[in-house]
């Protein structure tokens, strides 16, 4: 079988072929950010609030997407180093139909108690309006979204990362123009951001649908076998990245609700430009690790162990030297970045902007424990992975949430999760030095 996953890697070209997965990543948060914009200088700040109140339902479809697709992708590329290409292909059909259910039952039972949930999340009397809009919307378009997760990593098993690419910045761009002609021309506030948003996810999606049934490659669709023992596998083996946005729909929640507390509606708003910053940095490193989880799942498959030693170190040099600049740069950046949403002057602005600097700090930790979790997850090591996002994204984070505003302030939401993921550095470590001896890989 001719794949590129199986060919021989360096420095530069391991680093080309997880680019396209990066970017794709990237487009990805732009959806949510771009929208932040458009919401936040087109309807306003109560309404960027809103959008963030709801975010832990939309976490909890992308959890289950990103679950499905980090962890069949493992076991699909271990079965394709193994030269059972019928089976996993069988197996791909089968996790990318539970997928299309499963967004099914989010769009039908979340639009049913669509204000019960609103009211449950936090929602005031001035934002409930906004939640129910924009979160009926965006369950209405589930579906489109879970199929375009799932593709964006099954286009990398496929040896297709640019192809995957493409379809994404195709649906940015998508999500950008029909921002402004939602919200800015039709005047469609928060729906139309919701509906853009939906729009630029369903087009990887239907292009994903019809290259995997018409394109007779490496990875396509066939008559799907349904082995509920598969899905349970790539359940429990992409559990981490599921924990990781089931945290941070949890943490989102218990933000909004110390923010409330705080600051006001402002302070939600405050929050929620800062939490976009994260999702666009730490995209890089997420779609790094998606990136090269397939080679390291085929090579680890094929018993390659020599390319696997070279692999890690290559993935190690990169995240300790971009985690520096990302660092850096976020700094420098933070108060141009909070402006590009709010006016200067605001009370959300003076908030975030403070916020921005001291929740920057996280950066120089996060990429190597995102990529620790991700690779585990390439070995079909799911219980390890999961460990380290679990104590990361949640037990760490609710600690730290919980303790330090009581300590210094808002200062102390800020500083949560910096300190949350220097601490996991040493669970990551701990499991690098644990695991070599099983996988080979140092």
């Amino acid at each position: 079988m001719s794949n590129s996953i199986a060919k021989e890697f360096k420095f530069f070209s391991l680093l080309q072929f997880a680019f396209p997965t990066m970017i794709m990543m990237v487009f990805m948060s732009l959806y949510t950010i771009i929208d932040g914009i458009f919401i936040s200088r087109l309807v306003g700040t109560d309404a960027l609030s809103a959008t963030n109140i709801v975010y832990p339902v939309i976490s909890l479809v992308i959890a289950v997407g990103v679950m499905l697709g980090t962890g069949g992708s493992a076991i699909i590329s271990k079965k394709m180093g193994e030269k059972k290409e019928q089976e996993a292909r069988e197996d791909f059909s089968f996790i990318i139909l539970s997928g299309v259910v499963i967004g099914i039952i989010f769009m039908v039972v979340g639009n049913i108690f669509i204000d019960q949930i609103s009211r449950m999340l936090g929602a005031t009397d001035t934002l409930k309006e906004y939640c129910v809009g924009y979160l009926g919307i965006s369950l209405l378009l589930a579906p489109a979204c879970i199929l375009q997760l799932l593709f964006q990593t099954f286009f990398v098993t496929a040896g297709k990362p640019t192809f995957g690419l493409v379809l994404t910045i195709s649906g940015g761009i998508a999500n950008m123009v029909l921002d402004y002609l939602f919200m800015g021309i039709m005047d469609m506030g928060v729906e139309g951001a919701a509906l853009a948003t939906g729009i630029g996810q369903s087009i990887p999606a239907l292009v994903g649908v019809i290259y995997f049934f018409f394109v007779r490659h490496s990875l396509y669709f066939v008559k799907p076998k349904v082995r509920w023992s598969v899905l349970a596998e790539s359940s429990f083996n992409g559990a981490s990245e599921m924990v990781t946005n089931l945290s941070g729909a949890i943490v989102t929640f218990l933000y909004n609700i110390v923010m409330l507390k705080l600051a006001g509606e402002a302070g939600v708003a405050a929050i929620t430009i800062v939490l976009y910053g994260q999702f666009l940095f730490n995209a890089l490193y997420i779609g790094f690790s998606m990136g090269v989880a397939p080679v390291i799942s085929y090579n680890y498959g094929s018993g390659n162990n020599r390319m696997l030693k070279k692999i890690f170190k290559i993935c190690i040099s990169f995240i300790i030297v971009s985690s520096i600049l990302v660092t850096v740069f976020a700094f420098i950046m933070s108060p141009i970045i909070v402006k590009i949403f709010t006016p200067d002057g605001t009370k959300a602005y003076e908030l975030a902007k403070t916020g921005f600097f001291l929740f920057s700090l996280n950066f120089i930790f996060a990429g190597m424990n995102i990529f620790a979790s991700s690779m585990f997850t390439a070995f079909s090591d799911g219980k390890t992975s999961a460990l380290i996002s679990f104590v990361r994204t949640f037990i760490l984070i609710v600690i730290n949430i919980l303790i330090l505003p009581i300590l210094i302030g808002v200062n102390g939401v800020w500083l949560s999760v910096p300190l949350a993921e220097f601490m996991s550095i040493f669970l990551s470590g701990y499991f690098f030095v644990r695991k070599k001896e099983k996988y080979n890989y140092m």
